[in-house]
C-alpha cells in the first residue's frame, strides 16, 4: 500500500487517508480578520482559521490585524498584514 502526497484544496494530509478531505477555508486574495496565536521560528506570526495555519510577515504574537492570502501552500498559508 502506498501513500501519495495530496494537494490543491486538502489539508489534512496522510491523517485524512480514507477519511476524506477537508477543503481549504480560505482563497488567494482573500481579506480576514485574525488574532496572532503563535510565532514560528522565522518570527512570523500565526493565526489560525478553522485549524489550517496561516503564516502571517510583520506580525507579532496577540495582535489582532486584517491580513490578505498571498499564497496557498498544501497545509499552510502566506498573507500580509494590511491597513
Amino acid at each position: 500500500m502506498s501513500y501519495s502526497k495530496r494537494q490543491g484544496g486538502n489539508y489534512e494530509g496522510r491523517r485524512g487517508h480514507g477519511k476524506g478531505t477537508k477543503r481549504c477555508p480560505v482563497a488567494v486574495g482573500e481579506e480576514l480578520e485574525v488574532d496572532i496565536v503563535d510565532c514560528s521560528p522565522k518570527e512570523e506570526g500565526i493565526a489560525k482559521v478553522q485549524g489550517f495555519v496561516i503564516h502571517v510577515a510583520n506580525a507579532k504574537l496577540g495582535e489582532h490585524v486584517k491580513i490578505k492570502i498571498n499564497r496557498i501552500g498544501g497545509t499552510t498559508a502566506e498573507a500580509e498584514i494590511i491597513k
